[in-house]
């Protein structure tokens, strides 16, 4: 579903990432792991359109996007979450969910403001539809609260929610776990393999938690000083001895 090939990117005289290649799977949840510092968040960035890439290209279900603006890659299938919860504090949990139907409405400016019957019936399926996201997330209780007021755990899963309201087919998580006890954290891991599963929505996502990328993941990424030194099934890459060095040192 994704290909990603030969992506160099450099800040100044800081190199980000350095010819970086590989793939997504349709149907898979994959995961892209490594130190602090490795490049993840930036090739999520590149992936999603807010860099363009120096070099390479990246491909989604065979078509070229790494030349595409952000709206147009969200539009093609591509939705995501961010390190830092990015919601609309002010709005409520049901608004913030209906604004990630946007890219997939046809109501223009003048039509809305004309409020034009085709307008009302878009307005009436865009606040079905996130209920019914709501309700599949857990949240529905949740509706008319301020997502501002809404503890950590379910900011994250409202991130989620709003991001599946774009119908993505690939879905980018970014540290999604970040903050969460233990146990919020499972109950995370198990919505990420029920989209998999029932939603059918490819996964990538970027995490520390080594315990729930093992668990979750079919294919998993190594990033180091922005080069993949590892690519393949979590047991493959628990005894790659480039990783263990990567992340315990080795000894002089």
């Amino acid at each position: 579903m994704l290909a990603i090939n030969t992506i160099g990117k450099s800040f100044g005289g800081l190199i980000a990432l350095n010819n970086v290649s590989f793939r997504v799977d349709g149907g898979s949840i994959s995961a892209l792991i490594g130190p602090n510092g490795a490049g993840k968040t930036t090739l999520l960035n590149i992936i999603s359109g807010i860099f363009p890439p120096d070099i390479g290209k990246i491909s989604f279900s065979g078509t070229t996007i790494s030349d595409l603006p952000a709206t147009k890659i969200a539009r093609a299938g591509i939705s995501r979450t961010f390190q830092q919860v990015e919601l609309f504090g002010d709005m409520t949990v049901l608004e913030n969910v209906m604004v990630g139907r946007y890219s997939r409405t046809r109501s223009g400016f003048i039509s809305s403001g004309l409020r034009l019957p085709f307008v009302r019936k878009e307005e009436r399926e865009t606040r079905d539809r996130s209920l019914g996201i709501l309700d599949y997330i857990g949240l529905r209780s949740r509706k008319d609260e301020l997502a501002s007021n809404l503890p950590l755990g379910e900011q994250r899963i409202l991130e989620i929610g709003r991001a599946l309201a774009t119908e993505p087919g690939l879905l980018l998580l970014d540290e999604p776990a970040a903050g969460l006890n233990i146990r919020e954290t499972r109950s995370l891991g198990e919505m990420i393999v029920r989209l998999r599963n029932e939603k059918k929505i490819t996964i990538l996502l970027v995490e520390h938690d080594m315990d729930l990328v093992m668990r979750i993941s079919d294919r998993i990424a190594v990033l180091n000083f922005g080069e993949v030194i590892a690519d393949g099934t979590p047991l493959e890459v628990q005894k790659n001895q480039a990783v263990i060095s990567a992340y315990l040192g080795t000894e002089e």
